[in-house]
């Protein structure tokens, strides 16, 4: 039973809050993903989690073991960090039997578990080199093979890919994911980076300023964000945001224009709207009124950066091909959903 429960965790520097009040329970086999922008508390919390950083209030429980005191060797976790964290001097094969070793496991079992991580992590072929002679990747793939030999009850994860490069990312994040689908290991995973929080997460925890602002599927979090936070942090390019004035169907958006939008809201807005859900026109009275500052051509697809009237900028994804060109007066309208937040709270309208 590998049931993860968090139960009002904080930690505090003298006066700092650097997490406040976190409460969470991952179900066994379930792969939560903890993200948030750098300083966000979320580095902290799985470390107080691997039992090498104590909370100042709260609880940590496994299964039905309260392990918030027990050193991180009792603990029953296993943690692959960031920088990889491999002993220079040792082969591949070193590194993955050394915390065993320590343990002074049986020689046997040491080397059937690592010869089964090997062939899990296809490293069969590297175990006798040592971690200079290994790619990015493959260091990344060590340190995560010497997590699997300790059989933990639950992996934890801390930014395992911010070293590597884009290609190497990619690669990387596939083999996590499949690695999660072939053990059904708990897994929890930190990273900054929203896409690696959408494409591997069961469930995604989105924090800011230590303080958890919404815990959900990747779907939900994107199609019903619960705050301006989390709409412009989940999605890439991120959600416009302009402030305006709800009544009568449409929302005024300040010195700007007016855009037709389906609410019985009354009163001050912030609208917030994908940039695959605007559409350009050639008539600049229509909609909102802008003009064409930049195109980011990426192949698939293109980015327009384009300036209101009132000197906001707004982001509209379309296809590689269009007519729009640079100062170019245009009229912007919302062909798709668009979400209403308050602006004092920064809360959805639940409309």
């Amino acid at each position: 039973m590998s049931r993860l429960v968090l139960e009002n965790i904080s930690k505090r520097y003298d006066k700092t809050i650097v997490i406040d009040r976190f409460d969470l329970s991952v179900a066994d086999g379930e792969f939560v993903v903890i993200v948030g922008p750098s300083g966000c508390g979320k580095s902290t919390l799985l470390r107080i989690v691997a039992g090498l950083a104590d909370q100042s209030t709260g609880r940590v429980i496994l299964g039905d073991r309260d392990i918030s005191l027990l050193p991180p060797a009792k603990r029953g976790v296993a943690m692959v960090f960031q920088s990889y964290a491999l002993f220079p001097h040792l082969s591949v094969r070193g590194n993955m039997e050394l915390g065993l070793r320590q343990a002074r496991t049986d020689k046997k079992v040491v080397a059937e578990r690592v010869a089964e991580a090997a062939r899990i992590l296809e490293l069969g072929p590297l175990l006798d080199r040592r971690p200079a002679q290994l790619s990015g990747g493959q260091r990344q793939r060590v340190a995560i093979g010497r997590a699997i030999v300790r059989q933990p009850d639950v992996f934890l994860f801390d930014e395992p890919l911010s070293n590597l490069d884009a290609a190497l990312r990619s690669q990387v994040r596939i083999e996590i994911a499949d690695l999660h689908k072939r053990i059904g290991a708990t897994m929890i995973y930190v990273t900054h980076d929203q896409t690696e929080a959408m494409t591997l997460a069961d469930r995604i925890v989105v924090m800011h300023a230590g303080v958890v602002q919404q815990v959900g599927t990747p779907v939900e979090l994107f199609r019903a964000p619960a705050n301006v936070f989390v709409a412009g942090f989940i999605g890439s390019p991120k959600m416009n945001m302009l402030r305006g004035r709800a009544a009568d169907g449409r929302v005024e958006i300040d010195g700007a224009g007016a855009l037709p939008i389906k609410t019985r809201t009354v009163g001050d807005v912030i609208v917030g709207i994908r940039p695959n859900d605007i559409e350009i026109n050639d008539d600049p009275s229509q909609g909102l009124t802008a003009k064409v500052i930049a195109n980011e051509f990426l192949g698939t697809e293109s980015n327009i950066r384009l300036r209101l009237k009132n000197d906001e900028t707004v982001i509209v994804q379309t296809g590689p091909e269009h007519p729009w060109t640079v100062d170019q007066a245009v009229g912007l309208t919302a062909r798709g959903s668009a979400l209403l937040f308050t602006p004092g709270t920064g809360r959805r309208v639940e409309d």
